[in-house]
């Protein structure tokens, strides 16, 4: 009780609600697209449990992430992921139907975001590590509540991607652009990208550009031999 009375605590909690908001967007990108082709139902159902099972790997992972950053090629992996799953959410709708195909769907809509989240949560983490300052209470409480902050923005992503297919594209550019973020920020390219400012920036439109271009092109291939 003494611990929810103090200013401290509450100005903690809006920190890391905020920090929450700021670094959630493009995960909320990430869900969307993962969900998008599913039935209405299965949709609701991939953003609620891929939302809160990313939160509870947040947390978990907020304890290893330091450690984890200063692992070498670990970001250049995570990131080499980032572009398989662009490609994949960028991709013609899943072929077949019938509840066990569903169902398969959903599972792998989970999973998408699950791994998604993890790899571009590594560097968010410690921003919400360092307003948490240990409180372990703190952190897990500042996590929880904004589930329902990205809950709501991949639903409201979902609806625009309905309305506006542009942003499919820009939705899968921006985790080609994440990618190549992630990739240049790994620990043995740290001198190089310290050298080369512009590096960081030609990575990540390199990423987007890949992501977009490839993807683009195995959609017009799938259209051309379904024709």
């Amino acid at each position: 009780m003494e611990m929810l009375q103090s200013t401290e605590f509450w100005i903690g909690l809006v920190k890391i609600i905020w920090i929450n908001i700021i670094l959630s967007g493009d995960n909320a990108v990430v869900i969307a697209l993962a969900a998008r082709s599913l039935p209405p139902h299965q949709q609701r159902l991939a953003i609620f449990w891929g939302s809160g099972a990313a939160v509870v790997m947040r947390i978990a992972l907020t304890v290893v992430a330091v450690k984890l950053l200063a692992l070498p090629y670990l970001q250049i992996i995570g990131g080499l992921l980032l572009l398989w799953i662009g490609l994949q959410l960028l991709g013609d709708e899943h072929e077949g139907d019938g509840q066990e195909k569903e169902h398969g769907s959903l599972l792998v809509a989970i999973r998408t975001i699950l791994i998604a989240d993890l790899v571009m949560s590594l560097d968010n983490v410690i921003a919400v590590a360092a307003a948490a300052k240990g409180n372990t209470t703190l952190l897990i409480a500042g996590l929880a509540i904004s589930i329902p902050l990205v809950i709501f923005g991949s639903t409201l992503m979902i609806k625009l991607m309905e309305r506006f297919p542009i942003i499919v594209v820009l939705g899968a550019g921006l985790i080609g652009w994440v990618a190549g973020e992630t990739i240049v920020s790994d620990v043995i390219l740290k001198d190089v990208a310290a050298q080369n400012g512009w590096l960081h920036y030609a990575a990540a439109v390199a990423g987007a550009a890949f992501v977009v271009g490839v993807g683009k092109l195995s959609q017009a291939r799938a259209r051309g031999k379904s024709s």
